[in-house]
């Protein structure tokens, strides 16, 4: 893992509000399929912010993530699976940096 949680915590905040903001968008303008692409691209940008600051390790388990459909027939509902299917591993990495010690800065 970073010498620096905290610029590594960062980063999966800011990814988790940039998702946030990719399912508001979808949610709005009821159009599945291009919020499916966008958040297609938003995960090829994380799992590379994720490798540079939290580790290699780390960027292939996300990249690994791919939520499976829900079979509702309900396209809003199987979008919101799949922006959840994503938040909460985000939300998990982000809680565990917030824990991880901070390594002291004297010599």
């Amino acid at each position: 893992m970073t010498n620096q949680p905290s610029r590594a915590l960062e980063i999966i905040q800011q990814q988790i509000k940039e998702l946030d903001a990719l399912a508001k968008q979808t949610l709005e303008d009821l159009n599945t399929v291009a919020g499916d692409e966008r958040v297609a691209k938003w995960k090829t940008k994380t799992v590379a912010l994720i490798t540079e600051a939290v580790g290699q390790q780390e960027g292939q388990k996300f990249a690994g993530i791919h939520p499976g459909p829900s079979f509702t027939n309900d396209m809003v509902e199987e979008f919101t699976d799949l922006i959840d299917g994503y938040r909460t591993p985000l939300a998990a990495l982000a809680k565990q940096l917030a824990q991880a010690p901070r390594p002291s800065t004297g010599s």
